[in-house]
């Protein structure tokens, strides 16, 4: 994984492949991949996103506009299509549906991490799901989880609470995660599915 922009950018996905040159796009749910020929350097594929991190984040931004429209007065919501209300923007909609569930998440969260947080926020984020700042103990929650199955709220909860114990993605940080949480592989998978794909999977 690089950060597209140096530390605090876009992250994005490197796989090294039988390409012959680097190959940058967008997956539907607004995560990013960049495919490197096998001879590349991790330096040269750096150098390659930061080079591009402006139409990137237009790239990003475009794809999360389009995934916020309904398209048939439907929205996606904790895994199931429901209505919109008329005269409601998406994004308003799952910020107040997630500012209603949140509070018991973190309570069940926090005590299976074993970390508190001193503030939360909601925000609609274009290329994360949560952020933290573990100096402060603020956490940065993206109110478009209200439109994935409540799994995956659990899981960004978790991932961002343990961050507060351990800022970066090594070894303590995922034995902390799992025992808090053992079903990242499943939240991840399913977080790179478009919100309407997710719907189909009648999780919890």
């Amino acid at each position: 994984m690089l950060m597209a922009g140096g530390p605090g950018g876009i992250p994005v996905e490197v796989e090294r492949k039988r390409v012959r040159r680097l190959n940058l796009h967008v997956r539907s749910d607004g995560t990013a991949h960049l495919s490197i020929p096998l001879h590349s350097s991790l330096e040269t594929a750096q150098r390659f996103l930061d080079d591009h991190e402006d139409w990137l984040r237009k790239r990003i931004a475009h794809r999360e506009k389009r995934g916020a429209e309904p398209e048939d007065g439907l929205i996606p919501l904790w895994g199931r299509l429901v209505d919109l209300p008329e005269g409601t923007a998406a994004d308003e909609f799952w910020r107040r549906e997630l500012a209603e569930r949140l509070p018991d998440v973190i309570s069940r969260m926090e005590g299976a991490v074993g970390a508190h947080a001193s503030a939360w926020q909601l925000r609609a984020m274009s290329t994360r799901w949560g952020s933290c700042t573990p100096k402060t103990g603020r956490v940065r929650i993206n109110v478009r989880l209200a439109a994935y199955p409540p799994t995956c709220l659990e899981y960004v909860v978790a991932h961002e609470l343990t961050h507060l114990l351990e800022p970066s993605h090594n070894a303590r940080f995922h034995e902390l995660l799992a025992r808090a949480y053992p079903n990242e592989v499943r939240a991840r998978a399913i977080l790179r599915m478009s919100p309407r794909d997710a719907c189909a999977l009648q999780c919890p």
